[in-house]
């Protein structure tokens, strides 16, 4: 069992969604990984994923008496790679292999004091062999072989019983294959100089089938030469097809963008895709990104927690915080903070900071209260007459 070797890769080969002519076939679609990448949709959908995941700020917790406490990150959360590899850098390229081929692989080059990983150096999914024999895992990576505690193998979309996740892209082939196909048509045609099928007619005479044959064979050599073809005032040509075929391509390049987006599980209007006749409507661009992260994006988070987590040490966790994706317009956020405010939930330092602003200082409270006022918290009685507490604001 092997996969992502170069000599193997399990990609599938699509079927042509327009077959070309005959001796100007240039060979069907190949989907792999890196070829699956030309088509706009999966680029687009691996692209918003992991530059969403990735810019997610990365925060460890432990708790205590019940409460979520920050703790310092250890420094493979903050420079995995080294010096030259970032967290962010890190994330982005192993959530791009995670989305397309359902698996990210990295050596482990260091380990620090209590034994967990202090250094994964990414590597290529085309130089990884992943081999069970007799129940045993291994792995070979550019055609040196490891065992399982000198590799970090992250998983996405599993089976029971795999020791591997399945491959977007390998399940995926035939849609991206129809719009690498019909790209491939289109260049044939306007580029290598081929010709949709056509009618070749003699309106004057009826010819045999051996001057049929010859003049066949001189419009091909013509053509494919790109040189003239020279006729008298008897012969006809007509394309057959042409205009038809133009709008397969068009019909079918739409189709296969939204198909894509279903697959790499990316709303298709996030990417420019939004299905002709569909009206979603959201009263906020919040709650537009609210349901993308609850529907699409929280799974892919949650897994990526945990797997972080186990690079560092027991009862710490690891949290995504995913709230960089739900930042509000300044009308909402204040609302939501003044609604915090008012329920004593948050304090006005607090809210301040969440502003990146410092606390209210004593002038800065004097001036509020000559502005709005100061409330009366001097307890009120009863006066006979009717007359005003002492005290009371009017």
């Amino acid at each position: 069992m092997s996969l992502f070797s170069r000599r193997a890769y399990p990609g599938q080969t699509a079927d042509q969604l327009i077959p070309q002519r005959p001796q100007q076939r240039s060979g069907t679609a190949v989907v792999t990984n890196e070829t699956a990448m030309r088509h706009s949709a999966v680029w687009a959908c691996l692209r918003l994923r992991a530059n969403l995941i990735s810019t997610m700020p990365v925060d460890v917790y432990r708790r205590v008496d019940g409460i979520q406490v920050e703790v310092p990150k250890p420094p493979v959360l903050v420079a995995p790679g080294g010096e030259r590899v970032g967290i962010q850098e890190w994330l982005y390229s192993t959530q791009v292999d995670l989305d397309r081929a359902g698996n990210a692989f990295g050596l482990i080059t260091a380990r620090d004091g209590l034994g967990l990983p202090a250094r994964i150096d990414l590597v290529p999914l085309a130089d990884v062999t992943v081999v069970v024999r007799k129940g045993v895992l291994t792995y070979r990576i550019a055609g040196t072989q490891y065992e399982p505690r000198e590799v970090w193998h992250e998983r996405q979309y599993t089976l029971s019983g795999l020791h591997l996740g399945l491959s977007p892209v390998a399940y995926a082939a035939w849609s991206i294959g129809e719009y690498l196909s019909i790209q491939q048509f289109a260049l044939d045609w306007f580029g290598n100089g081929a010709v949709p099928s056509a009618h070749l007619k003699n309106t004057a005479k009826t010819i045999s089938p051996g001057q049929a044959t010859e003049t066949k064979q001189r419009f091909k050599a013509a053509v494919a030469n790109r040189d003239l073809f020279v006729t008298g005032a008897d012969w006809e040509y007509k394309m057959i097809g042409a205009e038809s075929a133009g709008g397969d391509w068009i019909e079918a390049k739409r189709f296969g963008i939204g198909d894509i987006a279903r697959y790499f599980d990316c709303p298709g209007d996030l990417i420019d895709a939004a299905v002709s006749g569909s009206s979603i409507t959201y009263a906020s661009i919040t709650q537009r990104n609210l349901q993308f992260l609850i529907m699409s994006l929280g799974p892919a988070v949650s897994r990526r927690e945990t797997a972080l987590g186990t690079l560092t040490s027991r009862p710490r966790f690891v949290k995504l915080n995913a709230a960089a994706l739900l930042r509000m317009d300044p009308a909402a956020r204040a609302a939501m903070l003044k609604t915090q405010i008012d329920s004593r939930t948050l304090t006005p330092d607090e809210a301040r900071e969440l502003e990146d602003r410092p606390p209210l200082t004593d002038a800065q409270m004097a001036q509020f209260d000559r502005l709005f006022g100061q409330k009366n918290t001097t307890p009120t009685t009863a006066v006979s007459g009717g007359t005003a507490p002492t005290g009371a604001m009017t």
